[in-house]
């Protein structure tokens, strides 16, 4: 998304709840392979923790200005063309002060800049404050945005009562508006029993109840098909076994996660739905960290698997690579060299150089592979590298 932003635009998403908004606009695969492909002089990575409380952005705000004062300073250092300087500056001051844009903001903002023009990020997880120049941008936390959920959406299932839920880190749980949404059994079918054993009702074993209860989920697949088409957002199921396994046979949601809240939904508040859904999310997140694990160790024994950062290097340079990890916050000054992948590690971050894990990764993604931004205690090894071959290097 390009600054300026007024207001929430094509590709952004409003979360929301009574007291505030947490917008965010995450870039697309097709976005983040533009970015990875940038090559120019100059180019100024900023990453910033934000808020979406607009009475309390001014710390982002002066934080931004730091940061910015930094990454001009590596310009400068190097004797960077002044005029292209002066106009990163501009584009930086642009945002700094533009109240408009302040007022929709979510966890975090990342910045890439160049003296061509600037394109502004807000993703929803919160992310340390750095600031990188080099001859590309530095993409490595926007990794972590894009690898791992932090946001999902609830179906709260019942025939008594169906809410989508929308549930983020540390904001009120918000109920969305489906307009095809049905709120209940009576009002889809007309029925006030759909046979479903409940806190409230026996079961009903006569003939055709599967069929109404087949006919509710599609009611509901369908409505939920046009609000979710085209988002990758998890979304966790609350119901019964009963109604929520047939419910799973017929979805068609593609992100519908393969555990939820077991149990009807109907006496539970949206705060304790809530509750249950991140711990969820937070299992959904370690499983994925969990199986490339796993995959690293299967493959480690054979050759197909690494820690080194040169062998690394070098794998990603050859397009060696099927999934890597990478410490989020982890910043190795260096380069690698475009045709052998030799790394040269260096003393001090300039604009000279760059991160040579971050380039790593960025090799990594253009040729196909998995990347997944970790933190350091989830990786296998002392350095801040996995990496899971295609072949042995």
């Amino acid at each position: 998304m390009t600054h300026p932003l007024a207001a929430p635009g094509l590709g952004s998403q409003a979360i929301t709840n009574p007291t505030h908004m947490l917008y965010v606009d995450i870039p697309t695969t097709a976005e983040l392979h533009d970015l990875a492909l940038e090559r120019t002089p100059g180019s100024v990575s900023i990453f910033l923790p934000t808020t979406p409380v607009s009475i309390e952005i001014s710390s982002s705000r002066i934080a931004l200005k730091n940061l910015s004062k930094e990454a001009l300073a590596q310009l400068e250092a190097v004797g960077h063309d002044k005029r292209e300087i002066a106009a990163i500056e501009a584009h930086l001051e642009d945002i700094i002060d533009d109240d408009t844009f302040w007022r929709f903001q979510a966890h975090s903002l990342a910045i890439f800049a160049k003296a061509s023009g600037v394109k502004t990020y807000r993703v929803p997880n919160t992310l340390s404050p750095l600031a990188e120049v080099a001859d590309r941008f530095y993409l490595k936390p926007l990794f972590r945005t894009v690898s791992f959920a932090n946001t999902a959406y609830v179906l709260a299932l019942a025939e008594g009562n169906v809410r989508l839920l929308e549930i983020s880190p540390d904001l009120p749980v918000t109920t969305v508006s489906i307009s095809d949404l049905p709120e209940n059994a009576m009002e889809a079918l007309g029925v006030s029993s759909l046979g479903v054993k409940t806190e409230s009702r026996r079961t009903d074993s006569s003939a055709g109840q599967r069929g109404l209860r087949t006919q509710f989920s599609r009611l509901i697949d369908r409505a939920l098909r046009k609000e979710l088409a085209g988002q990758n957002v998890p979304l966790f199921l609350a119901a019964d076994v009963t109604l929520g396994g047939l419910y799973r046979s017929i979805n068609s949601y593609p992100h519908l996660a393969s555990f939820g809240i077991d149990r009807t939904p109907e006496k539970m508040s949206e705060s304790e739905i809530a509750a249950e859904a991140r711990t969820l999310l937070d299992r959904l997140n370690a499983e994925k960290v969990a199986a490339a694990r796993g995959l690293f160790d299967a493959r480690n024994s054979s050759g197909r698997a690494t820690t080194d950062i040169a062998q690394a290097a070098k794998a990603a340079t050859m397009g060696a690579i099927d999934t890597i990890m990478v410490d989020m916050d982890a910043v190795v000054p260096g380069l690698i060299d475009e045709e052998s992948g030799a790394v040269t590690f260096a003393d001090t971050e300039t604009a000279d150089n760059y991160g040579v894990v971050d380039e790593i990764a960025r090799r990594a993604l253009l040729t196909g592979a998995t990347v997944l931004a970790v933190r350091k205690e989830d990786l296998p090894g002392a350095t801040p590298v996995a990496a899971i071959l295609r072949y042995a290097v």
